[in-house]
Protein backbone atom coordinates (compact mmCIF):
# COMPACT_ATOMS: atom_id res chain seq x y z
CA UNK A 1 0.00 0.00 0.00
CA UNK A 2 1.56 3.08 -0.82
CA UNK A 3 1.28 6.22 1.56
CA UNK A 4 -0.02 9.14 -0.18
CA UNK A 5 1.45 12.59 0.36
CA UNK A 6 -0.43 14.73 2.34
CA UNK A 7 1.30 17.67 0.21
CA UNK A 8 0.30 16.01 -3.06
CA UNK A 9 -3.17 15.24 -2.05
CA UNK A 10 -6.23 17.31 -3.12
CA UNK A 11 -7.47 20.19 -1.08
CA UNK A 12 -10.63 20.97 -0.01
CA UNK A 13 -11.96 24.32 -1.49
CA UNK A 14 -12.13 26.87 0.92
CA UNK A 15 -15.34 29.15 0.68
CA UNK A 16 -15.28 32.93 1.23
CA UNK A 17 -16.12 34.29 4.16
CA UNK A 18 -20.34 35.45 3.50
CA UNK A 19 -21.74 38.03 5.51
CA UNK A 20 -25.32 37.65 6.32
CA UNK A 21 -28.04 40.42 4.69
CA UNK A 22 -27.78 42.12 1.71
CA UNK A 23 -25.43 44.56 3.06
CA UNK A 24 -22.02 44.00 4.61
CA UNK A 25 -22.42 45.98 8.16
CA UNK A 26 -19.00 45.02 10.05
CA UNK A 27 -15.84 46.76 8.45
CA UNK A 28 -13.80 43.45 8.52
CA UNK A 29 -16.81 42.26 6.34
CA UNK A 30 -16.62 44.50 3.61
CA UNK A 31 -14.46 42.14 1.61
CA UNK A 32 -16.14 43.79 -1.85
CA UNK A 33 -15.24 47.45 -0.98
CA UNK A 34 -11.85 46.72 0.27
CA UNK A 35 -10.76 44.45 -2.91
CA UNK A 36 -11.89 47.50 -5.08
CA UNK A 37 -15.03 45.51 -7.01
CA UNK A 38 -15.93 48.40 -9.33
CA UNK A 39 -19.64 48.09 -8.99
CA UNK A 40 -19.79 48.28 -5.12
CA UNK A 41 -17.51 50.80 -4.99
CA UNK A 42 -19.59 52.35 -7.60
CA UNK A 43 -22.57 51.82 -5.59
CA UNK A 44 -21.50 53.20 -2.31
CA UNK A 45 -19.44 56.26 -3.91
CA UNK A 46 -22.85 56.80 -5.63
CA UNK A 47 -25.06 56.72 -2.07
CA UNK A 48 -22.81 59.64 -0.57
CA UNK A 49 -20.68 57.22 1.57
CA UNK A 50 -16.88 56.41 1.12
CA UNK A 51 -15.68 52.66 0.82
CA UNK A 52 -14.20 50.89 3.18
CA UNK A 53 -10.73 50.96 3.90
CA UNK A 54 -10.22 54.13 1.39
CA UNK A 55 -10.38 57.56 1.43
CA UNK A 56 -11.98 60.22 -0.93
CA UNK A 57 -9.64 63.52 -0.62
CA UNK A 58 -12.06 66.36 -0.19
CA UNK A 59 -12.24 70.22 -2.30
CA UNK A 60 -9.44 68.70 -4.89
CA UNK A 61 -10.10 71.44 -7.23
CA UNK A 62 -10.38 74.18 -4.73
CA UNK A 63 -7.02 73.03 -3.03
CA UNK A 64 -5.29 72.82 -6.42
CA UNK A 65 -7.19 76.14 -7.25
CA UNK A 66 -5.49 78.37 -4.37
CA UNK A 67 -1.99 76.35 -4.69
CA UNK A 68 -1.67 76.68 -8.11
CA UNK A 69 0.89 73.92 -8.26
CA UNK A 70 3.61 74.19 -11.41
CA UNK A 71 6.00 72.25 -12.92
CA UNK A 72 9.51 72.47 -10.82
CA UNK A 73 7.98 73.07 -7.52
CA UNK A 74 8.84 71.37 -4.34
CA UNK A 75 5.36 70.72 -2.41
CA UNK A 76 4.60 69.07 0.90
CA UNK A 77 1.06 67.51 2.42
CA UNK A 78 1.53 67.60 5.72
CA UNK A 79 -1.03 65.34 6.14
CA UNK A 80 -0.71 62.66 3.22
CA UNK A 81 -3.39 60.26 4.57
CA UNK A 82 -4.86 57.83 1.40
CA UNK A 83 -2.66 60.43 -1.11
CA UNK A 84 -5.48 62.11 -2.99
CA UNK A 85 -4.28 65.26 -2.90
CA UNK A 86 -0.73 64.46 -3.41
CA UNK A 87 -1.68 62.38 -6.53
CA UNK A 88 -3.29 65.61 -8.14
CA UNK A 89 -0.14 67.75 -7.10
CA UNK A 90 2.71 65.63 -8.61
CA UNK A 91 0.97 65.26 -11.71
CA UNK A 92 1.25 69.47 -11.51
CA UNK A 93 4.50 69.77 -10.65
CA UNK A 94 6.03 67.35 -12.96
CA UNK A 95 8.69 67.65 -14.78
CA UNK A 96 11.35 68.60 -11.93
CA UNK A 97 8.70 68.67 -9.24
CA UNK A 98 9.23 67.01 -6.32
CA UNK A 99 6.62 66.17 -3.23
CA UNK A 100 7.21 65.03 0.52
CA UNK A 101 4.13 63.62 2.28
CA UNK A 102 4.36 63.37 5.76
CA UNK A 103 2.09 61.07 8.00
CA UNK A 104 2.10 60.28 11.26
CA UNK A 105 0.26 56.74 10.89
CA UNK A 106 2.59 53.72 11.01
CA UNK A 107 -0.37 51.74 9.49
CA UNK A 108 -1.61 53.94 6.98
CA UNK A 109 1.59 55.31 5.35
CA UNK A 110 3.12 52.56 4.06
CA UNK A 111 0.11 51.46 2.08
CA UNK A 112 0.07 54.96 0.75
CA UNK A 113 3.40 54.95 -0.28
CA UNK A 114 3.00 51.81 -2.20
CA UNK A 115 -0.45 53.10 -3.90
CA UNK A 116 1.52 56.10 -5.27
CA UNK A 117 4.72 54.00 -6.15
CA UNK A 118 2.93 51.97 -8.34
CA UNK A 119 1.00 54.93 -10.11
CA UNK A 120 4.64 55.97 -10.99
CA UNK A 121 5.83 58.46 -8.87
CA UNK A 122 9.21 57.32 -7.65
CA UNK A 123 11.91 58.32 -5.07
CA UNK A 124 13.37 61.54 -7.58
CA UNK A 125 9.68 62.97 -7.21
CA UNK A 126 8.03 61.91 -4.37
CA UNK A 127 9.51 60.86 -0.34
CA UNK A 128 7.12 59.71 2.25
CA UNK A 129 8.09 60.62 5.99
CA UNK A 130 6.68 59.51 9.02
CA UNK A 131 6.21 62.39 10.95
CA UNK A 132 3.52 64.80 12.54
CA UNK A 133 3.01 67.80 10.55
CA UNK A 134 4.74 69.89 13.54
CA UNK A 135 7.55 68.27 12.45
CA UNK A 136 8.31 70.05 9.08
CA UNK A 137 11.00 72.62 10.05
CA UNK A 138 12.73 69.30 10.94
CA UNK A 139 11.94 67.22 7.73
CA UNK A 140 12.96 69.82 5.35
CA UNK A 141 15.77 70.51 7.00
CA UNK A 142 17.14 66.74 6.97
CA UNK A 143 16.48 67.01 3.00
CA UNK A 144 18.74 70.14 2.68
CA UNK A 145 15.61 72.36 1.61
CA UNK A 146 15.03 75.59 2.62
CA UNK A 147 11.05 75.89 1.96
CA UNK A 148 8.61 74.83 -0.14
CA UNK A 149 6.69 76.44 -3.10
CA UNK A 150 3.56 74.63 -1.95
CA UNK A 151 2.37 73.43 1.53
CA UNK A 152 -0.97 71.64 2.40
CA UNK A 153 -2.39 70.33 5.46
CA UNK A 154 -5.99 68.32 5.30
CA UNK A 155 -6.17 68.49 9.48
CA UNK A 156 -9.56 65.90 9.10
CA UNK A 157 -8.92 62.49 10.75
CA UNK A 158 -8.96 60.05 6.99
CA UNK A 159 -11.69 57.51 6.43
CA UNK A 160 -9.51 54.46 7.27
CA UNK A 161 -8.89 55.54 10.57
CA UNK A 162 -12.56 56.34 11.31
CA UNK A 163 -14.19 53.55 9.76
CA UNK A 164 -11.79 50.72 11.05
CA UNK A 165 -13.17 49.39 14.67
CA UNK A 166 -9.83 48.30 15.66
CA UNK A 167 -8.47 52.10 16.11
CA UNK A 168 -11.18 53.26 17.96
CA UNK A 169 -12.06 56.31 16.78
CA UNK A 170 -15.80 55.12 15.57
CA UNK A 171 -19.24 55.78 17.35
CA UNK A 172 -20.46 53.32 14.62
CA UNK A 173 -18.87 50.13 15.95
CA UNK A 174 -17.97 48.91 18.77
CA UNK A 175 -13.84 48.72 18.99
CA UNK A 176 -10.96 49.47 21.65
CA UNK A 177 -11.00 52.99 23.11
CA UNK A 178 -7.60 53.98 21.72
CA UNK A 179 -7.71 57.14 19.20
CA UNK A 180 -4.05 57.34 18.64
CA UNK A 181 -2.90 58.23 15.37
CA UNK A 182 0.16 56.56 15.85
CA UNK A 183 -0.74 53.32 17.97
CA UNK A 184 2.90 53.66 19.23
CA UNK A 185 3.20 56.51 20.96
CA UNK A 186 1.02 58.03 23.94
CA UNK A 187 -1.91 56.74 25.85
CA UNK A 188 -5.52 55.85 24.39
CA UNK A 189 -8.42 57.18 25.07
CA UNK A 190 -9.65 54.97 27.79
CA UNK A 191 -6.03 55.61 29.87
CA UNK A 192 -6.81 59.66 29.61
CA UNK A 193 -10.24 59.33 30.72
CA UNK A 194 -9.69 56.85 33.55
CA UNK A 195 -7.13 59.24 35.03
CA UNK A 196 -8.43 62.68 34.31
CA UNK A 197 -10.66 64.51 37.16
CA UNK A 198 -13.39 66.39 36.59
CA UNK A 199 -12.57 69.43 36.12
CA UNK A 200 -9.88 69.02 33.55
CA UNK A 201 -12.77 66.83 31.73
CA UNK A 202 -15.13 69.89 31.44
CA UNK A 203 -12.17 72.13 30.51
CA UNK A 204 -11.40 69.77 27.44
CA UNK A 205 -14.51 69.10 26.44
CA UNK A 206 -15.44 73.10 26.44
CA UNK A 207 -12.60 73.93 24.37
CA UNK A 208 -11.65 71.35 22.14
CA UNK A 209 -15.73 70.97 21.44
CA UNK A 210 -17.84 73.59 22.17
CA UNK A 211 -19.75 70.76 24.26
CA UNK A 212 -22.63 72.65 25.75
CA UNK A 213 -22.72 70.08 28.37
CA UNK A 214 -19.46 69.89 29.37
CA UNK A 215 -19.93 69.77 33.06
CA UNK A 216 -23.04 67.20 33.55
CA UNK A 217 -20.40 64.75 31.24
CA UNK A 218 -17.74 65.48 33.28
CA UNK A 219 -19.15 64.58 36.65
CA UNK A 220 -19.94 61.36 34.49
CA UNK A 221 -17.64 60.23 32.86
CA UNK A 222 -14.38 61.54 34.45
CA UNK A 223 -12.18 58.29 36.12
CA UNK A 224 -14.47 56.04 34.71
CA UNK A 225 -13.02 52.93 32.91
CA UNK A 226 -14.12 52.35 29.64
CA UNK A 227 -12.60 49.65 27.66
CA UNK A 228 -14.23 50.03 23.64
CA UNK A 229 -16.44 52.69 22.23
CA UNK A 230 -20.14 51.18 22.75
CA UNK A 231 -20.41 51.75 26.64
CA UNK A 232 -18.58 55.40 26.54
CA UNK A 233 -20.89 56.17 23.87
CA UNK A 234 -24.30 55.14 26.01
CA UNK A 235 -22.56 56.51 28.84
CA UNK A 236 -22.74 59.98 26.62
CA UNK A 237 -26.41 59.37 25.83
CA UNK A 238 -27.37 58.54 29.23
CA UNK A 239 -26.47 61.61 31.25
CA UNK A 240 -28.59 63.46 28.72
CA UNK A 241 -31.99 64.68 30.16
CA UNK A 242 -34.91 62.37 28.72
CA UNK A 243 -37.24 65.37 28.03
CA UNK A 244 -36.86 67.28 24.43
CA UNK A 245 -33.09 66.18 24.15
CA UNK A 246 -33.53 65.05 20.56
CA UNK A 247 -31.26 63.47 18.63
CA UNK A 248 -27.90 63.39 21.11
CA UNK A 249 -25.45 61.22 18.92
CA UNK A 250 -24.11 65.28 17.90
CA UNK A 251 -23.25 65.16 21.76
CA UNK A 252 -21.51 61.78 21.17
CA UNK A 253 -19.55 62.78 18.41
CA UNK A 254 -18.32 65.73 20.23
CA UNK A 255 -17.16 63.14 22.94
CA UNK A 256 -15.06 61.26 21.09
CA UNK A 257 -14.17 64.69 18.69
CA UNK A 258 -12.64 66.12 22.20
CA UNK A 259 -11.08 62.91 23.40
CA UNK A 260 -9.38 62.27 20.08
CA UNK A 261 -7.68 65.82 19.96
CA UNK A 262 -6.34 65.32 23.90
CA UNK A 263 -5.15 62.35 23.24
CA UNK A 264 -3.01 63.63 20.01
CA UNK A 265 -2.41 66.84 21.28
CA UNK A 266 -3.91 67.95 18.15
CA UNK A 267 -3.97 71.89 19.18
CA UNK A 268 -0.35 71.80 19.92
CA UNK A 269 0.63 70.25 17.06
CA UNK A 270 -1.14 72.90 15.01
CA UNK A 271 -0.38 75.71 17.05
CA UNK A 272 3.61 74.58 16.64
CA UNK A 273 2.71 74.35 12.38
CA UNK A 274 1.56 77.42 12.24
CA UNK A 275 3.96 79.29 13.98
CA UNK A 276 6.51 77.25 12.05
CA UNK A 277 4.96 77.60 8.66
CA UNK A 278 5.98 80.95 7.38
CA UNK A 279 9.45 79.81 7.71
CA UNK A 280 9.01 76.80 5.66
CA UNK A 281 7.45 78.45 2.81
CA UNK A 282 9.73 80.53 -0.17
CA UNK A 283 9.28 83.69 -0.54
CA UNK A 284 5.74 84.13 -2.88
CA UNK A 285 4.98 80.36 -1.46
CA UNK A 286 1.33 79.51 -0.99
CA UNK A 287 -0.16 77.50 1.71
CA UNK A 288 -3.98 75.71 1.91
CA UNK A 289 -5.09 74.53 4.86
CA UNK A 290 -8.22 72.19 5.32
CA UNK A 291 -9.85 72.35 8.91
CA UNK A 292 -13.53 70.50 10.18
CA UNK A 293 -14.46 72.07 13.30
CA UNK A 294 -14.22 75.28 14.64
CA UNK A 295 -11.33 75.30 17.52
CA UNK A 296 -8.97 74.38 13.83
CA UNK A 297 -10.33 77.06 11.90
CA UNK A 298 -10.19 79.68 14.89
CA UNK A 299 -6.55 78.99 14.80
CA UNK A 300 -5.44 79.00 11.26
CA UNK A 301 -7.66 82.13 10.64
CA UNK A 302 -6.25 83.99 13.54
CA UNK A 303 -2.69 83.32 12.54
CA UNK A 304 -3.42 84.38 8.84
CA UNK A 305 -4.44 87.39 9.39
CA UNK A 306 -1.99 88.53 12.20
CA UNK A 307 0.67 87.52 9.97
CA UNK A 308 -0.94 89.24 7.24
CA UNK A 309 -1.11 92.15 9.24
CA UNK A 310 3.17 91.80 10.18
CA UNK A 311 3.43 91.52 6.62
CA UNK A 312 4.72 88.01 6.31
CA UNK A 313 1.84 87.00 4.18
CA UNK A 314 1.39 89.08 1.16
CA UNK A 315 -2.40 87.62 0.82
CA UNK A 316 -4.82 85.32 2.63
CA UNK A 317 -8.16 84.35 2.02
CA UNK A 318 -10.86 86.80 2.94
CA UNK A 319 -13.60 84.24 3.37
CA UNK A 320 -13.58 80.72 4.30
CA UNK A 321 -14.19 78.22 1.15
CA UNK A 322 -16.85 75.61 1.16
CA UNK A 323 -17.40 72.53 -0.04
CA UNK A 324 -19.78 72.87 -3.03
CA UNK A 325 -23.69 71.65 -2.55
CA UNK A 326 -22.81 68.73 -5.21
CA UNK A 327 -19.53 67.61 -3.40
CA UNK A 328 -21.55 67.84 -0.04
CA UNK A 329 -23.98 65.79 -1.25
CA UNK A 330 -21.97 63.05 -3.21
CA UNK A 331 -19.46 63.02 -0.03
CA UNK A 332 -21.10 63.55 3.29
CA UNK A 333 -18.07 63.63 5.01
CA UNK A 334 -17.06 66.83 3.29
CA UNK A 335 -19.87 68.98 4.78
CA UNK A 336 -17.74 70.53 7.40
CA UNK A 337 -14.89 71.10 5.70
CA UNK A 338 -13.34 74.59 5.70
CA UNK A 339 -10.53 75.91 3.29
CA UNK A 340 -8.29 79.08 3.66
CA UNK A 341 -4.74 79.69 2.44
CA UNK A 342 -2.06 82.21 2.24
CA UNK A 343 0.58 83.45 -0.15
CA UNK A 344 4.48 84.22 1.69
CA UNK A 345 5.39 87.43 0.54
CA UNK A 346 7.95 88.04 -1.85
Amino acid sequence: MVNEDPASSPQPHKRRQRYSGKNPRRFEDKYKEHGGDAETVAKVIAGGKTPAGTHRPIMVAEVIAVLAPKPGDLAVDCTLGYGGHAQEILARISPGGKLIGLDADPIELPKTEARLRTLGFDETVFIACRSNFAGLPQILAAQNMTGADVILADLGVSSMQIDDPGRGFSVKFDGPLDMRMNPQRGQPASAVLEKIKPDALRQMLADFSDEPHAAQLAEALAGKKFSSTRPLADAVRAVLPRAGRGDYDPTVRRVFQALRIAVNDEFSALDAFLRNLPACLKPGGRVAILSFHSGEDRRVKKSFEANHRDGIYSDIAREVIRPTPAEQQSNLRSAPAKLRWAQRTQ
